[in-house]
Order: C-alpha cells, then sequence, then structure tokens
C-alpha cells in the first residue's frame, strides 16, 4: 500500500463539542483519585507552575484508578533496566568560565574528582567496599532543566505499549532529580501528575501512570498546550517538552499548531502497533525536537539519551 493510500485511509480525529477537561490528584490514601480541576484550569486558560488547584462552585467529576495492589511489578523492573542504561548528558555549570557556579555536596556521577572528605569517611565506615555512588564529592551547580513529559495513555496505549510509557518516565523522572520536571498523563482529556517545581518520586509517579486504566481516545493537542502554557516563564533554552506516544491522534484539533509554540519538543513514537509516524515525524519538525521510535523497551534509554544531546 502506497504512503497516499494510508493517509488517505487514517480516519479524520474526531470533533470535539466539550472541551477537554484537566484532572489532578487528590490526595488520600485508596490508591489513585484524580478530580476535576477548576473551570479554568480545565480549558487551559490558567495553568501556574507549582500553584495548588483552584475551587469551584461545581460538583468535581471523580476518575478511579486501580488499586495500589494492582501494580505491575514487571512495570518496575522494566522502569529499573531502562534506568540502569539511561545516561542524560548533564546541563552546563552556570556561569561562562570554568569554576564558576555554587559548590555542593552530591553522590559521585563519574564528572568531579573533588572529594567531601567528611562525608566520604563517613559513607566508607558505612560501605567499606563502596561503589561509586557511595562516594560523596563536591560538583558546581548546573542549570535545573524545565522538562514536561506527556504520557499516553488511551485505549490504543494498552498493555506492555503503557508499561513501556510508564517505565519510561519512572526512569528518567530519576535521572532528573535535579531538575524541574511535570508529568502529564492524557487521553481524550489529561491529569496534571506533578508540576514543574513539586517533588518527585519516580517509583510512585510511574505506580500512579499504571494505576490510569487505559482509556478513550487520542487528544495529542491538550497536553501539547498544557505543556505550553505550564513553561510560560521558564528559560526557553533549558525548557523541552517530551512526548511518549503511538500519536495515532483521533480527538480534538490538529496538534501540530502547538508544537512550534513549544521551546522544544522531542517525541519518542511507539511503533510496536498501530502508529502515525507522519504526525510525529511533523511534531518533532515543527518543535524543533528530535524524533525516536521504538518497538521495545530496550531501545528507550538510548533514544531519550540521544534527545538531550546538544
Amino acid at each position: 500500500m502506497t504512503h497516499d493510500a494510508t493517509t488517505a485511509r487514517r480516519p479524520r480525529p474526531k470533533l470535539l463539542t466539550v472541551a477537554p477537561a484537566l484532572f489532578v490528584p487528590r490526595g488520600g490514601g485508596g490508591g489513585l483519585v484524580l478530580v476535576k480541576a477548576d473551570s479554568a484550569a480545565a480549558t487551559g486558560h490558567e495553568i501556574r507552575p507549582g500553584g495548588a488547584s483552584g475551587e469551584t462552585d461545581e460538583e468535581a467529576e471523580i476518575v478511579r484508578a486501580t488499586r495500589e495492589t494492582d501494580v505491575d511489578p514487571a512495570a518496575r523492573a522494566r522502569a529499573r533496566q531502562i534506568a540502569a542504561r539511561l545516561a542524560v548528558p548533564r546541563p552546563p555549570l552556570i556561569g561562562r568560565r570554568r569554576g564558576a557556579g555554587e559548590l555542593r555536596s552530591a553522590p559521585y556521577r563519574g564528572v568531579s574528582d573533588e572529594l567531601d572528605l567528611d562525608l566520604a569517611l563517613e559513607q566508607l565506615v558505612e560501605h567499606p567496599y563502596p561503589v561509586d555512588e557511595d562516594l560523596i564529592v563536591r560538583e558546581r551547580m548546573r542549570e535545573p532543566r524545565s522538562v514536561v513529559l506527556l504520557v499516553d495513555v488511551s485505549g490504543s496505549m494498552r498493555g506492555e505499549r503503557v508499561r513501556t510509557a510508564a517505565a519510561a518516565v519512572g526512569a528518567l523522572a530519576a535521572e532528573l532529580e535535579r531538575d524541574r520536571l511535570a508529568v502529564v498523563a492524557f487521553w481524550s482529556d489529561a491529569a496534571m501528575l506533578a508540576r514543574l517545581g513539586d517533588a518527585v518520586r519516580p517509583m510512585e509517579l510511574l505506580d500512579a501512570l499504571l494505576q490510569l486504566p487505559s482509556r478513550g481516545l487520542t487528544n495529542v493537542a491538550f497536553p501539547l498546550q498544557l505543556a505550553a502554557e505550564h513553561l510560560d516563564g521558564s528559560p526557553p533554552h533549558s525548557s523541552r517538552v517530551i512526548l511518549l506516544s503511538d500519536c495515532v491522534h483521533n480527538a480534538g484539533p490538529d496538534p501540530r499548531i502547538w508544537a512550534p509554540r513549544l521551546p522544544r519538543l522531542d517525541v519518542l513514537v511507539d511503533t510496536s502497533g498501530e502508529n502515525n509516524l507522519d504526525l510525529a515525524r511533523d511534531l518533532a519538525r515543527h518543535g524543533r525536537g528530535r524524533l525516536h521510535p521504538v518497538r521495545t523497551h530496550l531501545q528507550v534509554a538510548p533514544a531519550l539519551g540521544e534527545m538531550f544531546r546538544p
């Protein structure tokens, strides 16, 4: 079948008569529960980094996810596999000259060669045969990045595909622990699981994604809109958006209109089943980013690492 024939047979995205809704986590036990954000946030008119969800007189809609005990341990193992192979280049030192920036103590990661002697000796008492991470060094402060991860949990990303996407987010969140990270899960609506400036716990984030049932149509435009508004005010040179999806956009407006409004958009597209590689390619091009097709979770770590290379 020719490319033109494939394109011609692709159905048009469903026209939405109701604005997509934004959900936020509600505190408390009993597994993940999402409640509808205030009406302004739900339509994307006001997304403030680090801000709490607003209040409204409207009755909140509740989305109940699966119980915590239903979380797949295989996905956690997959996240650790990805993390073990993941190497994200670090941002530049703050300041233009070598040695600029404030010194701080941190576990050794293959960069600094200046030991923090007091803390290093304490670690040696606990770990007489230390691995690299047990060594505490002094290193210069680096400029934090602002990264928004958009994760497709729609019906077309069920099963192994959503496990891989969730594992990728868990691994990347651990790697970006010193950066400002936001995470949005999306289907025809979207859920803001973490905002820029929030403390992010990678395995809890992975579990939250896996507790969301694969549901609904795929509206790629809405999370791109949320990302653009969430990054408003962040330095463009240190901000980016990463889209994890099969890019089978079948609801809402054309997402291509939002890609140029982002500081940078990289796309990790799952090609193990149905996908729209043409749209993924267009989004990465319009967003001045990189496209990486992946078929298995083994390809995720090299692709993510490559996205962050200069």
